[in-house]
């Protein structure tokens, strides 16, 4: 009877320690119940501090991408200037910066340098901190966002275009600044520094002139930002989703940005140099030398031909492309450092 009693006493004890092992790994295997939804949502979306945070990161990276690439943004100008020149000095982009070199000087290749970084605290700070609030705002309740490029696409194309009204000023700055020195000694501006543009644009043309060409530099931003941030958020996911890349990875960051500047270049060359030429031109006795960008576009292709529309491509691209390759992997680490990893 002790025996049958020990037995009985040792099963129930077993039963009872089986019981509540399976009842405390079940209610762990168990998913999470709606109480802790609320948590996630707050994670994943954006507060009002983590919307500063992405402006200012936008305008640090971009700036530090331009310290990188500001001589072959020149020299991307200048290939654009020489076609409506009638005796260009070079046809190639290494035959610009040859020629660049030996009659300016090799630190002439940094001019309008403080253009280009005020141009990045104004165009590149507004165009990335509206497109991750737009982002953030498309995204689900755990943060994804939507899977179409045709909707990312539309978020970077409406960022890109408040940014440029934004940013026109730095732009007719920085490309007077860049071409000057092709123009001859008595036809120079001579600007000392992006602020001393400004003034006296101001003051000798009028505060209007600092939006001139505003039509396709709108245009310009709409389809590099639809292009540009929509092709990166695309290929980011696609290499996430179905390559096995880390989403935090440097990695998926490089290919992804690689992808998107060569989708860019492709895309916006025709309207950059329409921009750049509307920027640059002479008006003489109050007429302009062009009447508008349909007018450029149609000039160019008469006179220049057709290909002329992606003229100085390479350095386009090799400006564009390692600009954008800095700029996403500098932004995507000051994300992961300060907002918890959270990415265009």
């Amino acid at each position: 009877r002790k025996r049958e009693t020990k037995q009985r006493t040792h099963h129930t004890l077993s039963s009872t320690t089986t019981m509540s092992f399976s009842s405390s790994s079940s209610s762990s295997m168990r998913p999470e119940t709606n109480e802790t939804k609320p948590l996630v949502m707050h994670s994943a979306k954006q507060t009002a501090a983590d919307g500063v945070l992405s402006f200012a990161f936008g305008g640090i990276s971009g700036m530090v991408a331009t310290c990188v690439v500001q001589p072959v943004d020149l020299i991307k100008n200048r290939m654009q200037l020489a076609g409506s020149s009638p005796n260009p000095v070079a046809k190639t982009s290494f035959g610009m910066f040859t020629h660049i070199v030996k009659t300016e000087g090799a630190m002439s290749l940094y001019n309008g340098l403080s253009a280009g970084l005020f141009r990045q605290a104004t165009y590149t700070m507004s165009r990335l901190g509206i497109y991750s609030a737009l982002l953030n705002w498309a995204s689900d309740s755990t943060g994804k966002p939507p899977e179409s490029f045709v909707a990312k696409a539309g978020l970077g194309m409406a960022a890109g275009g408040l940014a440029s009204i934004i940013g026109n000023p730095s732009e007719v700055c920085l490309i007077r600044m860049t071409s000057d020195g092709r123009l001859p000694p008595d036809q120079r501006r001579n600007y000392r520094h992006v602020f001393d543009a400004l003034a006296r644009i101001t003051r000798e043309e009028g505060i209007s002139t600092l939006w001139r060409g505003c039509t396709p530099t709108i245009i310009r931003a709409m389809v590099v930002n639809a292009a540009q941030l929509g092709s990166y958020s695309q290929a980011k996911q696609l290499l996430v989703d179905h390559l096995s890349f880390g989403r935090s990875d440097t990695s998926t960051h490089l290919v992804a940005s690689l992808i998107s500047g060569f989708v860019c270049t492709v895309a916006s060359m025709p309207v950059d140099i329409t921009k750049t030429r509307i920027q640059t031109m002479k008006i003489v006795d109050g007429v302009p030398e062009y009447k508008g960008p349909v007018d450029v576009l149609q000039k160019v292709v008469r006179n220049e031909g057709f290909f002329s529309l992606w003229k100085g491509f390479t350095p386009y691209f090799l400006r564009l492309g390692p600009h954008t390759v800095l700029c996403f992997i500098f932004l995507e680490k000051l994300n992961g450092w300060f907002l918890g990893g959270r990415g265009l």
